[in-house]
């Protein structure tokens, strides 16, 4: 499936970061839309669990129609509930959990379906075959168009592929998170025709004043006036550039920011200019 050049991450809009409003849900998705941002991405966790209800709301309110967006959505990471006897964080990714959690994702987005459905850790007691089958099934009755998997290596997705490969990995990849380019999850990605999404794709550019980022600086500086946009674009724009087709997943709760994120796809970034931004990243020149 095609999603749009840029996703809008929830994580942050719910009681886990801005704790916006119905109005305010409404105003965001309405800017992404308008901005050609039009996928969503969300996992059942987010905000303990609340914060695709209050999406739903705020969607509901924005009155956009379903067929005009995408949304994404993860499970298999617990949480201890008040409620259970078990007080101890784990994965799940059993068939009943995994139905469970879908039906409750559904019904709390308002919708009949998933675009995306993902897994969001690999369990080290993952069964591949339940796994597959179940969401299988799932996309069977149209429950889920495509379903994937989150944070995954290449071998864990092998496990999968004995019975069907993932169409999507959503993983951690950015500037000053280059693991994936040089470990051989992004050359998997592409040998298998896996799409990539990246999680917290500006990185740490922005929230520490390391050695790292203090690098990225002098030639950021430089490149923001050569191309006359922000730091933001070039960071995604960098991503953009990869033969993975990266798709960055930002985590923004300001409807304005949208417009500018979005116009990083279309920003020229030369071969040069992506390599310097690597060496800044790494502290050394390529080999």
């Amino acid at each position: 499936m095609k999603t749009s050049s840029i996703i809008a991450g929830t994580l942050k809009w719910g009681v886990w970061g801005a704790n916006l409003n119905t109005y305010e849900i409404a105003k965001n998705i309405e800017e992404a839309v308008s901005a050609g941002i039009y996928t969503f991405d969300h996992a059942d966790i987010y905000g303990g669990y609340t914060t695709e209800e209050a999406f739903g709301k705020g969607f509901e309110a924005s009155g956009i129609d379903r067929s005009d967006v995408m949304f994404i959505s993860k499970c298999g990471i617990r949480y201890p509930d008040a409620k259970s006897e078990h007080g101890v964080k784990h994965y799940d990714c059993t068939s009943e959990h995994i139905e469970a959690s879908l039906h409750a994702s559904l019904k709390k987005l308002r919708t009949d379906h998933l675009d995306v459905f993902l897994i969001h850790r690999p369990s080290p007691l993952l069964q591949a075959e339940e796994v597959v089958k179940t969401l299988e099934r799932m996309r069977e009755k149209g429950k889920i168009i495509e379903w994937g998997v989150s944070n995954f290596t290449p071998s864990q997705m092998q496990l999968l592929g004995q019975h069907k490969l993932p169409t999507w990995n959503q993983i951690e990849c950015s500037l000053t998170q280059t693991t994936p380019l040089f470990d051989g999850t992004l050359d998997f990605h592409q040998t298998a025709g896996i799409g990539t999404m990246a999680w917290s794709p500006l990185g740490s550019f922005f929230k520490t004043d390391g050695t790292q980022p203090s690098q990225i600086s002098v030639v950021m500086e430089r490149l923001t006036m050569k191309y006359a946009c922000s730091s933001a674009q070039i960071l995604l724009a960098w991503l953009h550039k990869h033969p993975a087709r990266v798709v960055p997943v930002v985590g923004t709760t300001k409807p304005d920011r949208f417009k500018d994120l979005a116009k990083a796809a279309e920003l020229p970034l030369e071969l040069e200019d992506w390599f310097a931004l690597m060496e800044a990243s790494c502290g050394h020149k390529v080999p």
